[in-house]
């Protein structure tokens, strides 16, 4: 059952930095004018891409290697809601991104504000799959 548990510790390290970035983050980053917002953001969401993109692969695999195991259906259904998050990036939060990175924070404004407000909204999506997935693993290991 080694490869159920990486793929929980996986959705769960996910989760907790979606959690994270949901809480404590982005509450942060609005505290700050319209300018340095958008310069904080950028590089943020870079990092935290490339922190959490993988992060969703390998807990899919590996649930989807415990499923094969053991054909306990959750294991499955926790990597497909872990692994939903690539698309639910790439369709509903990635239009918003490419406005953000396109903007020069130099004319970074209120309409950045806004962006970046409903960035943080749509990105509560990916704390809510993560957390389904972590719940849909620790089901699955009982």
């Amino acid at each position: 059952m080694l490869l159920g548990h990486l793929a929980l510790t996986f959705a769960a390290i996910f989760t907790g930095a979606a959690f994270y970035i949901n809480f404590a983050e982005q509450p942060a980053r609005l505290s700050l004018d319209d300018p340095a917002l958008l310069t904080e953001w950028k590089p943020s969401y870079a990092r935290g891409f490339a922190m959490q993109a993988p992060l969703a692969v390998l807990g899919f695999l590996l649930g989807a290697a415990t499923w094969v195991i053991t054909t306990d259906w959750l294991w499955l259904l926790g990597g497909l809601v872990l692994l939903a998050n690539w698309p639910y990036t790439l369709l509903v939060i990635m239009p918003v991104n490419n406005v953000l990175n396109e903007t020069d924070p130099d004319t970074a404004g209120p309409t950045t504000r806004v962006l970046i407000e409903k960035w943080g909204h749509l990105h509560a999506g990916r704390t809510a799959l993560g957390t389904l997935s972590t719940l849909l693993f620790l089901g699955a290991l009982n």
